[in-house]
């Protein structure tokens, strides 16, 4: 029966690479107790919808998956049921609940090692013998992420993270080592170390360990597999991460430093810190200690007050070229942040406006970075192949799902090749592969 754990499931995810990892953490879960799996929700006894909340697009994007859910054959006719996990129910708690009565539970961040119990309770009487049938499970991919904390304690003034996820904190090593063993074990080539503030992994555990370490620690452990680190906060890039990096032939001479704006006055109303030369001074001194490094951002267009001067700066920053990619985000005014009540709130379509006129802008920048790789022999970690046939992968510079990918011409999926690069479009390389390292 279904109390026994016996059913399809299928696993929806919404967000950033830390909802994949919490859904995935759920997947394990529920799959140790008996559960089975399928891509199709039309052919799931529950369907569990792992929301995002982080802003309002994503709170409307993930409200759209639960509705359309709600819609499905088996639900309508009572066969099949629908949980809502992850940031949504942990932002809205009982409002949420009474907006959706349909939802058969609500399993918030910080409840998400209670899925089974959730499912167990919302699985049919009589799960169907056909539609289990059809599940399977998943093609393993040849990257996992691996989550190192959790919550913020930064306060910025336009987010909702430390009322979704709570206070910082640092998840313990061996908690670490072993998510990374089970990656490895899964066929992972990669392992991308997230969280909502990675540099600070540590601080809070009463060691003297430090994100360093971790990485250094992995890495040593792991030399087959290659390790990328995301989101570290500007103060968190510290002279031992940056050796530990430069040290390390499978640590991807790569980071992302989110610094949202360039002008200071704007910055301090963000509750950040930091101005254009700063940050320039510290893009300068991160490619002095790591060579060849490729550097990432997240920039913020229409913050409150924002005048036109100040978006100019952003603009001529954006075009420099300072950093190699750049993530584009019109400011979302989010109720219950700082800045919600600030004044100079700019207008939708003004804030759209911008963001887009930056992202055109940012995207020119990186299109000429990427085009000077042409001519490099560069190691490629084939993922998969398009319906065409066409193999595709990624060099250390392209990080997962945001990077673009690189085209080759041969080699197998989950090895490393090395491939010469002889044509670019925007994030897109295509090259040739010249011998297989692995």
């Amino acid at each position: 029966m279904a109390g026994n754990g016996r059913g399809v499931v299928c696993l929806c995810t919404l967000g950033c690479a830390k909802n994949e990892v919490d859904s995935e953490k759920m997947r394990r879960r529920l799959s140790a107790a008996g559960y089975t799996f399928c891509d199709d929700a039309a052919a799931a006894d529950v369907v569990v919808v792992n929301t995002c909340s982080f802003i309002q697009a994503a709170t409307e994007e993930s409200i759209q998956a639960v509705l359309e859910a709600f819609e499905l054959p088996q639900v309508v006719e009572g066969r099949g049921a629908v949980v809502v996990a992850g940031c949504m129910p942990a932002r809205y708690g009982a409002e949420l609940e009474r907006e959706l009565p349909e939802a058969a539970a609500f399993v918030p961040c910080a409840d998400e090692s209670r899925i089974v119990e959730a499912v167990d309770r919302a699985m049919p009487a009589a799960p169907c013998e056909q539609v289990r049938a059809v599940a399977a499970a998943a093609d393993a991919p040849v990257f996992s992420y691996v989550k190192i904390s959790d919550g913020c304690d930064r306060r910025c003034a336009y987010c909702t993270i430390p009322d979704i996820r709570g206070a910082y904190h640092s998840f313990p090593f061996d908690d670490i080592a072993a998510d990374v063993r089970a990656a490895i074990e899964a066929g992972a080539r990669e392992v991308v170390l997230v969280a909502q503030d990675t540099g600070r992994w540590g601080a809070d555990l009463g060691e003297r360990h430090d994100i360093a370490w971790l990485l250094a620690t992995l890495a040593d452990a792991h030399p087959e597999t290659l390790f990328r680190i995301m989101y570290v906060q500007p103060d968190g890039v510290t002279d031992r991460l940056l050796e530990t990096i430069a040290t390390h032939e499978n640590i991807a001479s790569y980071l992302d430093v989110p610094i949202q704006h360039v002008d200071a006055s704007l910055l301090r109303a963000m509750r950040r810190g930091g101005d254009r030369q700063r940050f320039e001074q510290l893009a300068d001194h991160i490619r002095t200690q790591v060579p060849n490094v490729t550097l990432r951002t997240t920039l913020i267009a229409g913050f409150p007050g924002e005048t036109e001067a100040q978006f100019d700066e952003l603009l001529d920053f954006a075009a420099s070229g300072c950093f190699d990619y750049v993530g584009v985000f019109p400011y979302s005014r989010e109720e219950g942040t700082e800045a919600f009540h600030l004044e100079g709130q700019l207008s939708e379509d003004e804030k759209e406006r911008r963001a887009q006129v930056l992202r055109d802008t940012a995207d020119a920048a990186s299109a000429h970075a990427v085009s000077q790789r042409c001519g490099h022999v560069e190691r490629v970690l084939i993922e998969g192949v398009e319906e065409d046939g066409q193999l595709f992968g990624r060099t250390q510079q392209q990080a997962p799902e945001v990077d673009g990918v690189t085209y080759v011409d041969a080699g197998d999926v989950g090895s490393f090749v090395k491939v010469m690069i002889e044509d670019t479009l925007l994030y897109d390389m295509e090259g040739s592969v010249r011998h297989e390292s692995s």
